[in-house]
């Protein structure tokens, strides 16, 4: 992970309930996917439901395969690494500063490069 994904991962998240730690928030294995983790930066209980934040962490060439959120929104922005994103019909380059928009109940599929890829993953409304 680069310097951004790294403060990300264990900065602070401030809210009307107080702050939060987000050292102590642990990364876990995708359920599906293998070379997956994810840490979830905002749950649903922080939001009443309207949005979640997620980092994603795919190995090097680790596939989060085709899938579709039928009632969420989600915007990936790239922090650290390289791959392949796949939107429908289309495929572009995910690279630092790329960023996703995925519709509700479009398919969508992310392939990591070489190095490996970190996104954040943010949904709306949402995921968990």
């Amino acid at each position: 992970m680069n310097d951004l994904s790294k403060h990300l991962s264990s900065g602070t998240l401030t809210s009307l309930d107080g702050e939060r730690i987000l050292a102590h928030t642990p990364w876990t294995a995708h359920p599906v996917f293998k070379g997956v983790s994810m840490k979830h930066l905002i749950r649903a209980n922080d939001t009443a439901g309207r949005l979640s934040a997620h980092m994603v962490s795919l190995e090097p060439g680790a596939v989060l395969d085709s899938h579709v959120h039928e009632s969420q929104y989600e915007l990936h922005e790239v922090l650290h690494g390289k791959g392949c994103f796949h939107l429908e019909d289309k495929e572009v380059v995910y690279e630092p500063g790329s960023m996703g928009i995925i519709p509700m109940g479009t398919n969508h599929k992310v392939v990591a490069g070489e190095t490996g890829l970190v996104i954040l993953a943010k949904f709306f409304p949402a995921l968990l």
